[in-house]
């Protein structure tokens, strides 16, 4: 069996650029009416908030990666939704020159990870997994496996090796259980985003739509067929 395998360096964080994102393609769908007239205003005050919080956070969101895109371009830029994806949303921050990966390629990616309902907190990135000589070590999974959450394998499957895209992944195509990956390594930032996505009692009050909402920098290093 031949294997092909096509692979780009790492990059590293040296500068960083703001992204500022039109709110108008970001919606959110509300709950029902209840028939309590004040459950039911303060339930669309909630998820007014979330989908506020998420706009903010996307709009300060800085660029993690070294990346080519200019200032004015950037200002332009706006998520869209990526086909038969369950409506994660796109914004290419650059275009791999390399293979587009198939259903059960091996693909290692790079990754920051960030819950939207902690205002932009990074609960995980590959470039703190270190090997033995420090350097990072890409998240590596089948392709189609459904090992990982929906949205990260819509995001790679159309991507080349090399691109860099940046995700935003609703709570229907995150996480559903505690067991799908990718998972932060530390138990304690495990336990802060499960106890946040899965809160009983913000999920009851009307949050669900937003909740879990994540947002994702994904660099595709490599894919092996």
């Amino acid at each position: 069996m031949i294997q092909c395998f096509a692979s780009l360096p790492p990059l590293h964080a040296s500068h960083h650029h703001t992204l500022h994102f039109l709110p108008s393609r970001i919606t959110a769908t509300l709950p029902s009416s209840s028939s309590s007239p004040f459950l039911s205003t303060t339930t669309s005050r909630r998820a007014a908030l979330s989908l506020s919080i998420i706009t903010t956070t996307l709009s300060t969101l800085t660029l993690p990666f070294s990346s080519p895109i200019s200032s004015t371009a950037a200002d332009a830029a706006e998520l869209s939704e990526l086909p038969n994806s369950g409506g994660v949303k796109s914004l290419d921050l650059r275009t791999g020159s390399g293979p587009i990966p198939l259903n059960g390629d091996q693909v290692a990616i790079h990754y920051y990870g960030r819950l939207a309902a902690k205002q932009g907190w990074r609960f995980d990135s590959t470039y703190d997994h270190k090997d033995g000589s420090g350097e990072p070590v890409p998240f590596v999974f089948t392709l189609g496996s459904g090992k990982v959450i929906p949205g990260i394998e819509a995001a790679v499957r159309s991507m080349k090796v090399g691109g860099i895209r940046r995700v935003v992944i609703p709570p229907s195509q995150g996480y559903q259980n505690t067991s799908q990956e990718p998972l932060p390594p530390n138990f304690f930032d495990r336990q802060r985003l499960f106890t946040t996505i899965f809160n009983p009692t913000r999920l009851a009050n009307g949050e669900g739509s937003t909740l879990g909402t994540l947002i994702f920098d994904i660099e595709l290093v490599s894919l092996r067929h």
